[in-house]
């Protein structure tokens, strides 16, 4: 019997598979559990078109993303911190110095999204990586200056 899985079964597959199984297992405790519904051409067609839904929102997110990181490497950041001997900031620049200075500029973004190995502890010009979706990732200019 072929059924459309309505959720994850774990050792048959994920949410939305076309699979075919024995008879029983499907009357018996997939279709009754809710975990299955029966492939009838009306359910493959409504199957069809929600996963056309979800492919064109996702796409429609990463167009976002796409536009974001355009803007975000546009730009260039500055941020001034007091520093003492040999250019040694006293301090460092975190994720969330990096998010207030781009929020000047008019980009708002979580800091978390902001992929900085460790804190920028030296004055000078960096090049920050920012990963807005799994297939995009930008990069922002900083310029770290003596105050």
């Amino acid at each position: 019997m072929k059924v459309i899985l309505t959720e994850d079964v774990p050792h048959l597959g994920t949410a939305g598979n076309l699979l075919k199984v024995k008879d029983g297992y499907a009357r018996n405790f997939l279709i009754p559990q809710g975990k299955a519904v029966t492939a009838t051409t009306h359910n493959v067609r409504q199957l069809e078109h929600q996963k056309q839904q979800v492919q064109a929102r996702l796409n429609k997110i990463q167009r976002e993303a796409e536009q974001l990181a355009r803007r975000i490497e546009s730009v260039s950041c500055t941020v001034a911190k007091a520093a003492g001997e040999e250019d040694k900031l006293f301090g460092s620049v975190t994720a969330a110095d990096i998010q207030a200075s781009l929020k000047n500029e008019g980009i708002d973004i979580d800091r978390k999204k902001i992929l900085l190995e460790e804190p920028i502890k030296s004055l000078g010009i960096f090049t920050i990586p920012v990963k807005l979706h799994p297939a995009v990732t930008a990069h922002v200019k900083l310029w770290v200056v003596k105050e």
